[in-house]
């Protein structure tokens, strides 16, 4: 009876040696507690593999596996060229002791750990890829290694992990200018300067590409040199002609390696749990064992014998100057440090420095009290002559008799004079959870910190969507751990104490915790960056933003009070007149600011119709159930809506904003959330700047109380219907994106294809529609929701919307599939990579399975525009300088920048600015359709914009 055939193979293999090197350089030194070895490496290479299994038991399906090493530094290619690879440096000393360990720990994975002497590992799978091939299997190399691409074909493909991405045959040509059959010969011209390869000089990659596309192969191409026109490229040719042949033999692949385990040993097994629990374990990888214990089901083993993080013999309270200068050369024997800083306010222009606390290692911090007993909360300290802030001499000694501790205190100043250095060393890396807050309130005691990493930044880079990016949730989550919260040392409401305030026994526990809990979500956060492919989103999309928004947190905007004044008596007049009006529609006095009163008018008296009850049995009276009574012909709801409009206006802005302007700096300073949405836009709050509205006269009168200082002008440059664009690049919208290359006006060539309307001539009535419909559908608008907006009936709105799809069918199939991919995978993403998860895409609940469609069709969208300002944001303050101009950023409203700059250096600020703000995209994403900017000067807010 003939041998039953074996089914095709689909192999992975998984470059081992490249995962040891990328984990390596992405993640800080880290030792394993109880005796000091560095397992940094370990730990990296550790989430990066079950961050691959995982992936591939989602969205892979491997039938065999094997992870390939580098036998040693040395190979038969020494053999043909001593000096190959002679430039690399030896590997660093604590990544030695950690090369047998990630053969361990590949073994504890249940899965093959391959290596041959004499042999690089991409020879070994050059060999695999080959014989899968010629089996009639597939062969997936996860690798993102430029010389393993002269293998792709067919039957053979590359995964890059890190940026999500599939190599083919396309991606090849994209990165060597011809297919995988001529990288061989492309890369024996152009050498690699990283192995020691020769190749010819002169000679880069584009050359060697296109000489081999001319000649067809190197060999005919050496024969044929002298056909060559240019003189020196033809000579070096001619002269380096056995150094390309040498070249072409090192950096050739060997596909007959003499392996001795069969593609059939690595068919793929399951992970035996108590192995890989028992290895990560064994290597303190608390935060992983627990994950993998989770998934795979069951308890987590006991973690081995540490300090507790709440321990008290491991926080240590600094009153003694030499005692601070030890934790601060621990910090520089680390290399790494958590910081954090306690203040009496949690407006950092308005704190004082109260205390900092430092942490070196997991259960090891101190808390450096500076500032108890110094004072009532809430004002700053005095300006030295540099313009920092220091207390005067002895101010801390006057709370004595509150906390005897106080006195012991080290002067505030010296404190600051003996950390500085350390803050801003740059081979020291700084750790904080939302250190923006942190860098503003030292920057202020003229200390910067640089550079730095932050717990909370990288996890909303890696987890956005999936709840909040608080230290206390943080720890629950990865660290199983609660903290000691604010409240419960500072109490809550009327009775609580600001933090200077505290006796600093009670404060040290909490303020030293606060670093060390900083420190152990870095170590877990850390290594799945790489592991995760986020590790792009997080250095060129979160971090570099954070000093970019202290620099305009601190400069903060000039108002003037009197514009404000003005409007106010204005606002205050008219709600009292749309106040006696709604008296008389109701035939009684009533509160306009009374929900109760207001649903007792509506929905008892009147009895209107389309009342929803609370889940507490009242009447709602939110805006949408008035805008419907309204948009019905109802006038009371109309009045009430106006005369809520103004009131939140005085309130929230003409009101408000001369209380927030800085006694310090006469100015007014928001803070930006930089973690506080799904789609990465910014958040402004303490006040809130964002919010005020641009389409209504009133909020345009508000913004022209913004002004610049004497000889200065505002500038607005603001994206034209950037989110509009975005789509039509994303969509593959081929008629948006010609009327947007033809200048077209998009909302009235919307209107002309939906209704029919000449563009010359359009009434705006009929081009607001359009415009409503335009920018409602990428918010999934509905049918009620468009017919609120434009005072229509609920069937002219679905009617509006269906044939905006008959039109545009390209929107719809974007939707489709971004809700069906949505579905699939839990996420949706940018064209930039930053994920957003929607954890209610498949819930049975119509209303919540609803919103988080429209929410996931909305991201990727929104979330490309806060991506392309963050990135011209980032790149600004460069820009401006080496335009050698004077103007500062200040504020960021959506799509819109404010700056403030010179009267004389407004025209070229502005050509700065739009160019930035234009080319933010590239070189990460090159849109099909260009990004308009307006930016112009004015003398105020509203007059720039």
């Amino acid at each position: 009876m003939p041998a039953k055939k074996k089914d095709p193979v689909r192999l992975y293999l998984v470059d081992g040696s490249a995962y040891i090197f990328r984990a390596y350089h992405a993640l800080p030194p880290l030792t394993r507690k109880s005796d000091g070895l560095p397992v940094g490496a370990v730990s990296g290479f550790c989430n990066m593999l079950y961050k691959l299994l995982t992936d591939m038991a989602d969205e892979h399906d491997p039938t065999h596996l094997a992870v390939i090493f580098d036998h040693s530094a040395t190979s038969f290619r020494n053999e043909i060229y001593p000096e190959y690879k002679a430039n690399r440096p030896e590997p660093p000393e604590d990544l030695r002791p950690q090369f047998p360990l990630v053969r361990d720990a590949t073994r504890a994975f249940n899965l093959p750990c391959i290596e041959l002497e004499g042999y690089e590992a991409d020879d070994i799978i050059a060999t695999y890829a080959r014989r899968a091939e010629a089996d009639g299997g597939e062969a997936v190399i996860i690798s993102s290694d430029k010389d393993l691409m002269q293998l792709v074909g067919e039957r053979v493909s590359m995964f890059d992990t890190m940026k999500n991405r599939h190599i083919g045959p396309e991606e090849v040509v994209e990165k060597f200018g011809l297919g995988p059959e001529h990288v061989i010969d492309i890369q024996a011209l152009a050498g690699d300067s990283t192995d020691n390869v020769p190749g010819v000089p002169g000679i880069g990659v584009k050359t060697a590409a296109q000489l081999i596309e001319a000649f067809g192969d190197l060999e005919s191409l050496l024969a044929r040199a002298e056909e060559i026109k240019q003189k020196k490229r033809r000579e070096n040719l001619i002269e380096f002609a056995g150094q390309a042949r040498v070249s072409k033999e090192l950096v050739t692949l060997k596909t007959d390696t003499p392996v001795v385990e069969s593609i059939d040993e690595f068919v793929m097994r399951p992970i035996d749990r108590d192995t890989l629990l028992a290895f990560l374990n064994e290597m303190e990888f608390n935060t992983l064992t627990r994950r993998v214990a989770s998934d795979l089901g069951g308890d987590a083993p006991p973690a081995p014998a540490a300090a507790a993080a709440s321990g008290e013999a491991a926080y240590e309270t600094v009153f003694d100057e030499a005692v601070l200068k030890n934790w601060i050369a621990e910090a520089y024997e680390r290399g790494i440090v958590a910081v954090d800083t306690e203040t009496d306010s949690l407006n950092a222009m308005r704190a004082n420095l109260v205390g900092v606390s430092l942490s070196t290692a997991e259960g090891r911090a101190c808390y450096v009290p500076l500032g108890h007993g110094a004072g009532d909360g809430e004002g700053a300290g005095e300006g030295a002559a540099d313009g920092t802030l220091f207390p005067p001499d002895g101010l801390a000694l006057e709370a004595e008799d509150k906390d005897e501790d106080a006195a012991k205190q080290i002067p505030l100043e010296k404190a600051v004079r003996l950390l500085k250095p350390l803050l801003q060393d740059p081979a020291v890396m700084k750790v904080g959870q939302n250190l923006k807050y942190d860098a503003l309130v030292l920057s202020r005691y003229g200390v910067a910190i640089t550079p730095f990493d932050d717990t909370m930044l990288m996890s909303y880079a890696l987890d956005c969507g999936k709840g909040g990016h608080g230290m206390d949730e943080l720890a629950r989550r990865w660290l199983d751990y609660d903290t000691i919260k604010f409240s419960d040392i500072a109490g809550t409401g009327k009775k609580a104490k600001t933090f200077d305030q505290i006796p600093i026994r009670e404060a040290s526990k909490y303020a030293a915790e606060d670093a060390d809990i900083t420190l152990r979500l870095y170590q877990a956060l850390k290594p799945r960056l790489a592991a995760e492919g986020k590790t792009t989103v997080y250095e060129t999309l979160e971090r570099p933003l954070a000093p970019v928004i202290v620099a305009m947190e601190r400069e903060g905007v000039k108002i003037e009070p009197t514009v404000l004044a003005r409007l106010s008596g204005d606002f205050a007049q008219r709600m009292a007149g749309l106040e006696a009006e709604a008296h008389e529609l109701a035939d009684e006095p009533f509160n306009l600011g009374s929900p109760k009163q207001i649903s007792e008018i509506l929905f008892g008296k009147l009895s209107l119709p389309g009342g929803r009850k609370t889940a507490k049995g009242a009447w709602s009276t939110k805006a949408d159930i008035l805008e419907e009574l309204a948009v019905g012909g109802h006038d009371l709801p109309r009045v009430i809506l106006e005369w809520r409009g103004l009131s939140k206006l005085k309130s929230t802005y003409t009101d408000a904003l001369p209380e927030a302007v800085n006694a310090e700096t006469g100015r007014v300073h928001t803070s930006y959330a930089l973690a506080a949405t799904t789609t990465g836009r910014l958040a402004s709050t303490d006040p809130n700047l964002q919010n005020i509205p641009i389409r209504t006269e009133d909020g345009r009168k508000i913004r022209t109380a913004f002004v610049p200082e004497k000889g200065n002008v505002l500038i607005s440059a603001d994206y034209s219907q950037i989110e509009l664009r975005l789509l039509a690049h994303i969509a593959d919208l081929k008629s948006m994106k010609q009327a947007f290359a033809d200048g077209i006006d998009i909302h009235a060539m919307t209107a002309s294809e939906m209704f029919g309307a000449p563009v010359e001539g359009m009434d705006p009535m009929v081009r607001r529609r359009a415009k409503a419909i335009n920018f409602g559908i990428i918010y999934g608008i509905s049918a009620f929701g468009l017919a609120n907006q434009l005072g229509i009936g609920r069937g002219e709105a679905k009617a509006y919307i269906d044939s905006y799809f008959e039109k545009f069918p390209g929107i719809r199939r974007y939707m489709d599939d971004t809700v069906t991919f949505a579905k699939a995978h839990g996420f949706v993403e940018t064209i930039f990579g930053r994920r957003t998860y929607v954890e209610a895409i498949n819930e049975k609940n119509p209303a919540r399975r609803g919103y988080a469609e429209r929410q996931a069709i909305n991201a990727p969208i929104q979330g490309a525009a806060a991506d392309v300002i963050r990135r011209a944001m980032i790149r600004m303050p460069a820009a401006l300088k080496k335009a050698r101009l004077n103007a500062r950023m200040l504020l960021q409203v959506h799509d819109e920048l404010i700056f403030e700059a010179p009267e004389g250096e407004a025209e070229k600020t502005c050509e700065t600015v739009a160019a930035v703000m234009k080319d933010a995209p590239l070189p990460a994403v090159k849109l099909s359709v260009r990004l308009d900017v307006d930016a112009r000067p004015g003398a105020n807010w509203d007059e720039a914009h």
